[in-house]
């Protein structure tokens, strides 16, 4: 099969799956003037019309409907087909571009970078560590890892693995300023924000069911989430840290936890959770590989 019909193939099921030229165009990383002439494509070649587009939305005719669990199908082997390959030749080739937040960097993924190059040496990987919301597909990424709660967007996201957050400083900061046990004891006391990749307007506390929300005002407001860590861990005051981040360093004796009986959570409850986001379609196997050994690390955290 040409693979110019692979791509009009490609396009027609996004748009299926999207409702939405536009949606689909994003999501490929294509024009949606590329979009729409590859479905017309197909459609001419077929003799039928797959698509009915009108000014609210786009749905599929009946051709459209037959045809696309059998265009799912081909895609799904088309996948296959590119594993297969990559597996003939020993290991998996090629590069993987993605982002990480700069904690992920220091904490988790050293060790996941020194596994994966060893099993797959064939593998150049690009890393950008970034605190900031970064589209993967105007950055050219083959996922990007956020931190906090995913957000509703056109992205696929992948789970990685969920986590709690509570408040941290060091025990000299606590020896000169006391060690609050409830949120309200947290008056006076310096602490750290991390503004990026957005300023929140409130820490809620949860505990036993009950959420205490309190708008922090802080005396660092920092844009990089290592230097909220280590500007804890030198007693700079209190901030905010995921557990993956704390406990270790709670264990080791270099930081407290703060307000020890509370979590902090979403107002509604929710704990946060690591997550990558991708443009739709299959990843490749080396991809799907780097994305199980993050989660894998992850979750023994």
């Amino acid at each position: 099969m040409a693979l110019d019909m692979l791509r009009e193939i490609q396009a027609f099921v996004s748009v299926a799956h999207k409702r939405s030229f536009v949606a689909a165009a994003r999501a490929l990383g294509r024009s949606p003037s590329a979009v729409t002439r590859a479905v017309q494509t197909l459609e001419d070649n077929a003799a039928s019309k797959l698509l009915n587009r009108n000014a609210n939305a786009v749905t599929l005719t009946e051709a459209g409907e037959r045809l696309l669990p059998h265009a799912e199908r081909l895609l799904d082997v088309q996948r296959d087909v590119a594993d297969a390959l990559a597996a003939l030749s020993g290991s998996a080739q090629g590069w993987i571009r993605f982002a990480v937040p700069q904690l992920l960097g220091e904490h988790v993924l050293p060790q996941v970078l020194a596994e994966f190059s060893r099993c797959h040496p064939g593998v150049t990987l690009d890393i950008k560590y970034c605190d900031e919301t970064l589209d993967p597909l105007q950055g050219k990424f083959d996922f990007v890892v956020r931190g906090a709660f995913p957000q509703s967007s056109e992205l696929i996201g992948y789970p990685l693995w969920a986590y709690q957050r509570h408040l941290y400083a060091s025990p000299a900061y606590l020896a000169v300023a006391g060690t609050p046990q409830q949120p309200e004891d947290l008056e006076g006391h310096a602490l750290i924000l991390h503004t990026a990749p957005r300023i929140l307007k409130a820490w809620h506390f949860y505990r036993d069911g009950q959420i205490t929300s309190l708008r922090p005002r802080p005396r660092l407001r920092l844009d990089s989430g290592d230097a909220v860590y280590h500007s804890t861990l030198a007693g700079a005051g209190i901030a905010r840290l995921a557990a993956w981040v704390g406990e270790a360093q709670v264990r080791a004796g270099r930081l407290v936890r703060v307000c020890p009986h509370y979590r902090l959570t979403s107002s509604s409850g929710q704990d946060p959770q690591m997550h990558a986001v991708y443009p739709a379609g299959e990843l490749p196997a080396r991809v799907r590989d780097l994305l199980t050994a993050l989660r894998r690390a992850g979750l023994a955290c």
